[in-house]
């Protein structure tokens, strides 16, 4: 929760939201000339009322009784057209001024670091980036402005009703200042409510989010029970947070409607004992202040539910901004173009850690050549992933030196350098689209001819032609409607259409049949031929073929050679690695 949670308004945040308006200098103006004028206008009625009501009882005089009410509606037409000129300006800067929000906001996102997204639930990025920048919409366009308009039509009605009959007047007020004590006691107690409220809506946004998309583990595990009783304990909480806001406005509420009952109350108990009195009071102001009263008090009680609008906002508003603020960038100082890269790799001393003093990486150094395969092994939790993910600067080293072609990573502009290595990683992710977008990544610079043409080359055309629509045929999320070794292709095709010079491969074949296999081992001869390409092996056939094995073992190289000179050392880690693991499936 926010530092500010015991703060009515947060005036900063505010500002901060407000700023984005600047843009929209012109629409601002003539929503705020429609407020101006309405107010304005809005207080014309009761007086003419006041007169009509006068002059028709002194005079009895029908055709000026009808002139006074066709100027009444008259006024009320301008009003209206006024009105809508205001909510439709008022709602036009509101989503604007979320579009660049959310712009901002996704922007920020596709920097951060890939740490970050370890840390952080999708569900609550989700939420950040749709549901509470529409809040924050909502208290510009329902909070506002609409608080401006009735802040104004109130002042307004305040200066006519002392100008009409200053006692009157401060009969109708008298109240005023015990609703104004309420309603900020009542901004205060639900702003801390919605704070609990957005958390409760992040929070099942997340539990939904994993659940759905981890489905099939939830029913392989046999968890549907367990995790439907722990949705049930969320969205128990969400209700809570709900009903608590639902508490302060059945409380709110009454006490403003009681309260404006009791000042109409008064003036009519007023006007009736001044008559008693002989004191000349006109039926047309006690009508008038009748009505006045009514358009006090409403926009009032009405402030305060757009205050509250207004506050979601800004309690919107501090997560929003908190993910803008976030420092998770990787440093962008590098301004080389890395520009058809000859491939070769060193690592100089690197050390790692994903969470501090816990090192992944402790102080390696390797050599890579230009067109090299490299192949890397090692038990689990070796750190081989880690190698492959500090190449590409996903994360930031702790010390040491990264270099490619003898230059810095650090030294070369980020996405340039991305550009230059194509990544096939062990879980591969398929956008909702067509097999065509999900390999060009809608690249108008890769045309179908070139990858069908690439496809022909790692002999996976064929296999795409047989889908249904061929490269069009859309692989739903995720890529459901292909298998495991299918998808793994299309990431092949994926990396090799992207013309690397630096090619790394996470393999996994352990879940594909012998005919994916089989395609996926030619796949891989095929774009690592005459390229720089480290590849995490899982195959015995690309360990074989690697031109050096690089042995990992608790962060640490541990061994290093062809896979000759490996099995040469006796006792040697990689010796008794393949003795394990590879000659069981080599004598298969």
């Amino acid at each position: 929760m926010s530092k500010e949670s015991g703060k009515a308004f947060d005036i900063k945040i505010f500002m901060r939201i407000l700023s984005f308006a600047k843009s929209y200098r012109v629409h601002f103006i003539v929503a705020a000339l429609s407020v101006i004028i309405t107010a304005l206008l809005s207080a014309l009625r009761p007086y003419l009322l006041k007169e009509a009501v006068n002059d028709f009882t002194i005079n009895k005089d029908e055709n000026t009784l009808l002139n006074y009410i066709l100027l009444m509606l008259a006024v009320l037409l301008v009003e209206v057209i006024l009105q809508v000129t205001f909510i439709y300006f008022a709602n036009w800067i509101a989503q604007h001024i979320i579009r660049d929000i959310r712009a901002k906001v996704f922007r920020k996102i596709l920097q951060f670091k890939m740490s970050y997204f370890d840390k952080t639930s999708v569900g609550r990025l989700v939420t950040r980036v749709v549901s509470d920048i529409e809040t924050i919409a909502s208290s510009f366009s329902q909070g506002l402005f609409m608080i401006i308009s009735d802040i104004l039509k109130m002042l307004v009605v305040i200066v006519f009703m002392l100008i009409m009959n200053w006692q009157l007047a401060l009969i109708a007020l008298a109240v005023l200042p015990i609703l104004i004590y309420a309603t900020k006691l009542f901004q205060i107690a639900i702003k801390a409510t919605f704070q609990e409220v957005r958390n409760q809506v992040a929070n099942l946004n997340g539990f939904v989010q994993e659940r759905v998309t981890g489905m099939r583990i939830v029913q392989l595990f046999g968890r549907e029970k367990i995790e439907y009783d722990n949705f049930v304990a969320i969205n128990e909480k969400h209700k809570k947070a709900h009903i608590k806001a639902v508490w302060y406005y059945s409380i709110f509420f009454p006490v403003a409607e009681v309260l404006s009952s009791i000042a109409i109350g008064l003036l009519v108990w007023y006007g009736g004992l001044q008559s008693v009195n002989n004191v000349e009071v006109q039926p047309g102001e006690i009508m008038s202040f009748i009505m006045m009263t009514q358009m006090l008090f409403r926009p009032l009680r009405q402030i305060a539910d757009k205050f509250n609008t207004l506050q979601m906002g800004i309690v919107s508003g501090e997560r929003v901004f908190g993910v803008m603020d976030t420092q998770s960038s990787i440093d962008k100082n590098g301004t080389l173009i890395a520009k058809n890269l000859e491939g070769k790799i060193a690592f100089k001393d690197v050390h790692f850690s994903y969470v501090k003093d816990e090192e992944v990486l402790k102080g390696i150094s390797l050599q890579v050549e230009k067109g090299q395969t490299v192949a890397i092994v090692g038990a689990t939790g070796a750190g081989k992933s880690t190698i492959i993910n500090l190449i590409n600067r996903f994360y930031e080293i702790d010390a040491g030196q990264i270099c490619v072609d003898g230059v810095s990573v650090k030294d070369y502009e980020i996405n340039s350098l991305r550009n230059q290595i194509a990544i096939v990683l062990q879980d591969v992710f398929l956008f909702s689209d067509s097999i065509l977008n999900n390999i060009t990544l809608k690249d108008d610079a890769i045309s179908l001819a070139e990858v069908q043409e690439a496809a022909k080359k790692i002999g996976i055309h064929e296999f795409i032609m047989s889908l249904p629509n061929g490269y069009n045929y859309n692989v739903k999320e995720r890529g459901a409607m292909l298998s495991s070794g299918q998808r793994q292709l299309i990431a092949f095709l994926r990396a090799y259409v992207s013309k690397p010079s630096i090619l790394i491969l996470d393999e996994a074949t352990s879940s594909v049949d012998s005919y994916s296999e089989q395609m996926i081992q030619f796949a891989t001869d095929t774009i690592t031929k005459g390229r720089t390409s480290i590849v995490i092996a899982h195959r015995l056939a690309t360990i074989k073929k690697a031109d050096k094995i690089i042995v990992m073992d608790k962060g640490l190289i541990v061994e290093e050679g062809t896979h000759q000179e490996l099995l040469e050392k006796e006792n040697g880690y990689y010796k008794n690695l393949y003795d394990k693991q590879f000659s069981s499936l080599e004598a298969i």
